[in-house]
């Protein structure tokens, strides 16, 4: 592989979400204060949406790291479960034994155990990744776990991390009760063209190169043009411009490599990154504006090559 070549301590773009890679980019930063400020206050109900491959995992693994003592941590990964399967999940993740247990007996193990945590001076968390794949009578589950309180405060406290699907699942009216529930909706964008030089050259220093920026500005701008500025797409691409240099021994990334890395992807945006003359011509035939062009340039040909052969006679 390329590590030694590029002078690196570990893979620099693995698509696994390592905390150690995370790069405060105003979006993600701005997500990640807002969630931490948001639990401190006692908010019981947060959502975070944003696109496939735009770091809500890794947001989600920074934020469970960057909590303070005073919280306890329930994380749930896969939330496609029924609403008994979801309270036997929280149940596991609170070291309650639930083998057997019928499911209000489990929930009055559950508020028992959020009491105790709550005597303690501490706050529940729970967190869901995925959570657009809940299913309906689950999420109302989640719902009525916001109703376990005390007199001054909630006894936990929800983090959903979800795709957008779950947005326009809230907007149906039988989910209008958790909507209201959701005091902070946080939305995580992709990274914009600028952004995309500083992004690689973070991973690539974090991983051990030293040295300038080895993506160049040209680079980026076909990798940001290829991936729309989502970083799993743009960590794929990365990886495999690495990868190509890597094999022809040079220590530069050119913008062939990246063209080549982006023609060898499926989830590339390839007719935007790289306009082919057969893209560039059907691109023509379907706008309209061209076409009219077009017809206007064939009309001028068309007179000039009648007077033309009207000399020649």
């Amino acid at each position: 592989m390329y590590l030694y070549h590029f002078g690196l301590k570990e893979l620099p773009f693995s698509l696994t979400p390592n905390t150690q890679f995370f790069l405060g980019l105003p979006s993600h930063h701005e997500a990640l204060q807002t969630l931490i400020t948001a639990l401190k206050m006692g908010e019981g109900f947060v959502k975070v949406t944003g696109e496939v491959g735009t770091g809500k995992t890794l947001l989600c693994r920074k934020l469970m790291n960057d909590l303070g003592d005073e919280f306890v941590t329930a994380y749930i990964p896969n939330p496609y479960l029924n609403p008994d399967e979801l309270r036997h999940a929280v149940a596991q993740e609170l070291a309650i034994d639930s083998e057997n247990c019928a499911s209000a007996a489990l929930t009055q193990k559950i508020q028992q155990k959020l009491i105790d945590i709550c005597a303690q001076g501490k706050q529940l968390v729970l967190i869901l990744d995925e959570a657009q794949v809940l299913p309906d009578e689950s999420l109302e589950a989640l719902r009525l776990f916001t109703n376990l309180e005390t007199e001054n405060s909630k006894l936990m406290q929800l983090v959903l991390f979800a795709q957008p699907e779950l947005d326009n699942r809230l907007e149906q009216h039988n989910f209008r009760q958790i909507k209201q529930r959701i005091t902070f909706s946080i939305r995580l964008d992709q990274l914009q063209s600028e952004q995309i030089q500083a992004y690689l050259h973070h991973r690539m220093t974090i991983a051990g190169y030293q040295g300038m920026p080895i993506f160049t500005l040209p680079v980026c701008k076909l990798l940001f043009q290829a991936s729309q500025g989502t970083p799993r797409i743009i960590n794929i691409l990365a990886h495999k411009c690495l990868m190509l240099a890597f094999g022809q021994g040079t220590s530069s990334i050119t913008t062939e490599h990246a063209k080549q890395a982006i023609n060898d992807t499926e989830a590339t945006h390839r007719q935007s990154a790289i306009a082919t003359p057969t893209a560039l011509f059907a691109r023509l035939l379907t706008d309209k504006k061209a076409q009219r062009i077009m017809l206007s340039l064939a009309a001028v040909i068309a007179i000039a090559t009648s007077f033309w052969l009207g000399g020649q006679a």
